[in-house]
């Protein structure tokens, strides 16, 4: 039923873009004396055809989830979260109007705390609390931006961002959309909590990598791209790109199969929110979608590795599986080829394009610089992969079973095609005119120089040459960690602010404070009073006291 609906909606969006058509559908839900409660959907072939490649993506998954989580006793309620989380993605691409798109927004970050939690154990506990922590911030700044907008007397953005987009106060919304839009993309120094989420079961990893949760912050911007003016942009390029290459860096000295891949993920997002800043809107929307078909895959690939090494996910233990898992090794290539941007896999056309539109509107050596390495710590990370899982001497038991699943393989085989095809096919629907790029033959050529460098340093790490020669261990430590990012969203949130409230409280409440307060004014109180000559019983003081006052009444 999904994978029939996103046909519709694909064919649907092509009508809508040869015709340049936008439909606004309003629902009237109640209305209290006179004030209008409506829904309003919108539908343009950007909105329409994202729709109809995760509702593609989510069909393959779910034939996938059906064999993969086949021995789970709880499958119903996994396959319920499933759909909620499509849902709420669905709910938040629809909505021109800020109550709706903050409606799936919470969905989504409710839902993927819940599926993060899924397997019960301490270490699912603490990163989907460090996810669902993450994301509020986000939420939070998304409200503010809700309250702000209210300036305008709407809340549906879409009818007056032309008109607005010079106005100060839209400029503060800019701000807060870029704040919720890097939480849910994980940008710098919200980055933590993408490889953290890989305790999700891997079915969800691969929903949530490829075209749901982390591509909403993408999406947004997309879709208030119209209000940023060039400080703004500067400000996205600078952190995606950094993103962009901490992601690569840190990636080429992960051990755990499914953190590499999240972190190519984050890669990926760091260079679709540069080309955003760089104002290739169209081009990030082209990226987007071809990168939500090979991520899928290579996720869908290495939950099949994982289930067949017993939930071993350890690539140091893997090894020489083009033997044991000929199809999916020949599907996780492919997958790798077009994250590197092989020449013709669907990967290429998008991210070939991207850093030669680059190339044309650079603005200084730092962005040129970044992108180029970024490309070649891209293409390291795939090679060290593919050499630790597909090449290399095959490490783990000598009691195994590792057998392919053929059920499985058939969604992955329905994407594989899309993986080799879909670059090309979009490429020729999206883009109206040709995009004529003149470049010299040196700077023409620098793409697949650092593509063959890149190559060369992934079989360098992978035999741990250079990490072991070159780089000390306490580098190689803080490149592993995202530069500590995890303890900064972590430890610096609440292991020091939790010490430090215990020193206040030793030295201020019961320190400093009882001193010159509590126990000492009451020491002093009592030094000071007459009245406390009273509670000695002297009463021949009392007698006194009593005469005087006698005295005073008389006179």
């Amino acid at each position: 039923m999904l994978f029939l609906i996103s046909l519709v909606l694909f064919l649907a969006s092509l009508k809508f873009l040869v015709n340049n058509m936008v439909y606004l559908v309003e629902f009237n839900l109640m209305t209290v004396y006179s004030v209008n409660i409506e829904y309003i959907m919108l539908f343009d072939w950007m909105s329409l055809m994202f729709m109809s490649y995760v509702l593609f993506i989510s069909s393959m998954i779910m034939n996938y989830s059906n064999y993969y989580m086949q021995e789970d006793k709880y499958k119903p309620r996994f396959f319920f979260l499933v759909l909620l989380f499509i849902l709420s993605m669905m709910m938040m691409i629809l909505s021109p109007n800020l109550i709706s798109i903050l409606l799936g927004w919470d969905g989504l970050g409710l839902v993927s705390y819940c599926l993060v939690i899924y397997y019960q154990n301490v270490k699912s506990f603490n990163a989907g609390m460090l996810t669902a922590l993450t994301n509020r911030l986000g939420d939070a700044a998304l409200l503010l931006a809700m309250a702000w907008i209210v300036n305008y007397g709407s809340f549906n953005f879409m009818f007056y961002l032309d008109y607005m987009n010079s106005d100060s106060y839209m400029g503060l919304i800019s701000y807060l959309i870029i704040i919720a839009a890097f939480t849910k993309s994980a940008q710098i120094p919200f980055s933590a909590w993408l490889p953290a989420a890989m305790s999700a079961p891997t079915p969800v990893s691969s929903l949530v990598h490829s075209s749901t949760l982390v591509t909403a912050g993408v999406y947004l911007i997309m879709r208030f791209y119209i209000i940023f003016n060039q400080e703004v942009l500067l400000f996205i390029l600078f952190i995606s790109s950094l993103t962009m290459f901490m992601a690569g860096l840190g990636a080429n000295f992960e051990f755990d199969l499914k953190k590499i891949i999240a972190l190519s993920t984050l890669s990926q997002l760091g260079l679709m929110m540069s080309i955003l800043a760089l104002g290739g809107l169209n081009l990030a929307y082209f990226h987007l979608l071809t990168h939500a078909i090979f991520k899928a895959l290579l996720f869908m690939c290495a939950g099949n590795i994982i289930h067949s090494f017993g939930d071993c996910q350890d690539i140091r233990f893997m090894g020489g599986l083009m033997k044991h898992l000929p199809l999916t090794c020949t599907f996780f290539n492919l997958c790798n080829w077009a994250l590197c941007g092989l020449p013709f896999m669907s990967g290429f056309y998008s991210k070939d394009l991207i850093v030669e539109f680059m190339s044309m509107s650079v603005l200084n050596s730092y962005i040129y610089i970044i992108f180029y390495v970024s490309i070649g710590l891209t293409v390291s990370y795939s090679v060290r992969l593919s050499f630790y899982v597909l090449v290399h001497d095959f490490k783990f038991l000598s009691l195994n079973l590792l057998v392919e699943n053929s059920k499985m393989l058939i969604s992955m085989g329905v994407l594989v095609f899309f993986v080799v095809f879909n670059g090309s096919l979009l490429s020729w629907f999206i883009f109206e005119n040709l995009i004529f790029i003149c470049l010299p033959c040196m700077m023409k050529m620098f793409t697949i120089m650092w593509i063959l460098v890149g190559v060369w340093c992934g079989y360098e790490v992978s035999l741990f040459l250079v990490s072991s020669k070159f780089i000390p261990n306490m580098v190689s430590m803080f490149l592993s960690s995202m530069w500590c990012l995890p303890n900064f969203s972590t430890i610096s949130v609440n292991y020091y602010p939790i010490y430090s409230s215990h020193s206040v409280f030793k030295s201020i409440d019961q320190g400093w404070l009882e001193y010159y307060g509590g126990l000492n004014l009451s020491a002093i109180l009592r030094k000071v009073m007459i009245l406390q000559l009273f509670s000695k019983n002297y009463f021949k003081i009392y007698l006194f006291i009593l005469m005087m006052f006698m005295m005073i009444l008389i006179f």
